[in-house]
């Protein structure tokens, strides 16, 4: 038991550079109490003391912000990095080297008692305010970029962004687990693409009017379109 106390410490230090000493991430770090809160709530729901599991669980969410069924099933070295507003549903199980910030929901699509919450993979990191729903599965390594909805199966290694979740082709190559906020946005990059496909036939139809002698008409939306295409060619941040 002291040996994974332990371990759990460890964890926040290497997933959170905030982290300054033990007392400090004892004392001051919701998601690992959340955490053992579960532990123990866990330990009461499969022994059938289903009243104390929920009532337990029920205590930590008032004091850490973070609600955890007794029943969900949690692997070694999870992290809750912040944690305010985490949902994590009765059925869901979560591998080894999770990693979830704020907000994230693992939430359920159905109302039979039945398995109805997602499965999430070794090494996963799902950002603020995803969520996925359902009897999913989640891959190892996968990515989920903050605001995301995941209603479907992820692939191993996959990252998904956007509502409904798209898996998308990471241009920028490898990230850390810190990086979730630079994932490409594949509604970003289409309106780009549509933006810059405008662009061409208006310099082919300006040639055109220049050919023919016809005059040209302002175009009153020139300049705002101008900034719009700035923002994507930038990939759409703010």
């Amino acid at each position: 038991m002291f040996e994974m106390l332990k371990e759990d410490i460890r964890t926040v230090f290497a997933k959170d550079p905030a982290a300054r000493s033990v007392p400090e991430v004892m004392l001051c770090y919701p998601g690992l109490h959340a955490v053992w809160f579960h532990r123990l709530a866990h330990f009461l729901w499969w022994h059938k003391l289903r009243f104390p599991a929920r009532l337990l669980s029920h205590i930590s969410r008032f004091l850490t912000g973070i609600e955890i069924h007794p029943g969900a099933k949690i692997g070694r070295r999870f992290f809750i990095d912040h944690g305010a507003g985490v949902v994590i549903g009765e059925t869901a199980e979560i591998g080894n080297d999770v990693l979830m910030y704020q907000g994230a929901v693992l939430g359920g699509t159905s109302l039979q008692r039945e398995k109805r919450h997602p499965t999430i993979g070794n090494k996963v990191v799902i950002g603020t305010g995803a969520a996925a729903l359902g009897d999913i599965t989640i891959g190892d390594g996968a990515r989920i970029g903050s605001g995301s909805v995941v209603v479907r199966p992820v692939p191993p290694g996959a990252t998904v962004v956007g509502i409904p979740g798209r898996i998308v082709e990471d241009g920028h190559g490898p990230l850390t687990i810190l990086e979730h906020g630079k994932l490409p946005d594949p509604v970003a990059e289409a309106i780009g693409l549509v933006l810059k496909k405008q662009e061409l036939f208006e310099q082919r139809l300006r040639k055109l009017e220049n050919t023919s002698g016809i005059a040209t008409i302002e175009d009153d939306l020139e300049q705002i379109k101008v900034r719009v295409m700035s923002n994507f060619s930038d990939g759409g941040g703010i």
